[in-house]
């Protein structure tokens, strides 16, 4: 009787083996379960198919680790949370200035004043990316291929993430132009990206980002109630580039001299003149055209709150991971490694970030990496 048992037992095992490599087309994994292509009968998922909550833990923090030292931008936004099944436009209101109090007549009724507000929208998008990995590749390699392909997706997504942040800063129009000067002394301010151009590469003329500019712009800033991020400074994002030119002034101030007292940004260099600086090879780097043989860069002061970063509420950046039961095909060949996410940026207060455009001592060697034009 127990050898009968254990041939019962074999037969009903190599029948629910042989399934999985009937016709891919009648197990379809869709959104609640699975589907056969051809008769509509589902199936709830298996759960000895799925991954370990505690593996997808570990590759979902390799994954925001990796992608937090890329979003330089990114951080500097108010995040603003979407709550799940609230549509996919994300709503900023802001109440419009009201004037100074008027000194009262006694006895008499002032005039009402009218009390407005303002409203900027804006819609989520969502990107992706994902790789395979055969089942000889995970079986034989020497390195854990999807531990490294995590953090190369975590690596991409926080660069996708900052430069969709950056591209969006870019359409701010508050701009300043640097001013040209040469070793006897100051020249002219441009009022153009053409002029900029005609003193930098005609002239010969040094058109840099100089401590003397970061104050106009703190100026500005200051000149519009900007309001500080936490100690009372505003922040800078610069190209390494122009990072070099400005740590070399004599008043800058490397940030390990005062890290002990105020929280650090991811990329943060140091401080000049209430400004703190964070460095990042997104930081705009463009040609006016593309036949030209000078680079120009873009660095952007903000204030707290210039603009507002979404984050969606189970739509936020996340691993996927299908094994191959999972994804492999009829002969279970292959997994899946991927990542998504959703992610939508607004220009909130346009006033509290300064752009300034210049270039720098290494402006005939750098790459660009992005376009502007010649406006």
């Amino acid at each position: 009787m127990i050898r009968n048992q254990m041939t019962a037992d074999v037969r009903v095992t190599a029948v629910l083996d042989l399934q999985l490599f009937a016709d891919a087309g009648t197990l379809v994994n869709a959104t609640g379960g699975y589907v056969n292509a051809y008769t509509g009968d589902t199936a709830a998922f298996d759960s000895g198919n799925t991954m370990s909550p505690t593996m997808k833990t570990y590759y979902d923090t390799e994954l925001l680790e990796n992608a937090r030292p890329e979003m330089v931008y990114t951080q500097l936004g108010r995040k603003q949370p979407l709550p799940a099944n609230h549509g996919m436009t994300v709503e900023w209101r802001k109440f419009n200035t009201l004037p100074n109090l008027e000194k009262l007549t006694e006895g008499v009724i002032p005039t009402g004043k009218k009390l407005g507000m303002t409203s900027l929208t804006v819609e989520i998008s969502q990107y992706g990316e994902y790789f395979t990995v055969s089942d000889r590749l995970d079986t034989h390699a020497i390195d854990n291929v999807i531990l490294g392909g995590t953090q190369e997706l975590g690596a991409a997504s926080g660069k996708t993430w900052d430069e969709l942040t950056r591209d969006e800063l870019m359409t701010n129009t508050n701009v300043l132009l640097a001013d040209a000067y040469d070793d006897t002394g100051y020249k002219s301010t441009p009022s153009s990206r053409a002029e900029l151009k005609t003193a930098s590469v005609t002239n010969k003329l040094r058109c840099r980002l100089t401590p003397d500019m970061i104050a106009k712009a703190v100026r500005q800033l200051r000149n519009t109630n900007t309001p500080y991020f936490e100690g009372k400074k505003y922040v800078a994002v610069v190209h390494p580039s122009t990072a070099y030119d400005l740590m070399r002034h004599p008043e800058w101030n490397d940030y390990h001299k005062y890290s002990a007292t105020a929280e650090i940004f991811e990329g943060e260099l140091g401080e000049l003149y209430g400004v703190r600086f964070l460095s990042s090879t997104l930081a705009p780097a463009w040609k006016m055209a593309s036949s030209d043989s000078v680079v120009f860069y873009t660095t952007m002061v903000f204030g707290k709150d210039a603009f507002g970063t979404v984050d969606p509420e189970g739509a936020g950046m996340e691993m996927i991971i299908k094994d191959r039961k999972q994804a492999g095909g009829p002969l279970e060949q292959f997994s899946t490694v991927g990542a998504k996410g959703e992610i939508a940026v607004k220009i909130l207060y346009p006033e509290r970030m300064v752009c300034i455009e210049h270039d720098t001592s290494n402006s005939a060697v750098d790459e660009v990496n992005c376009h502007v034009g010649t406006t």
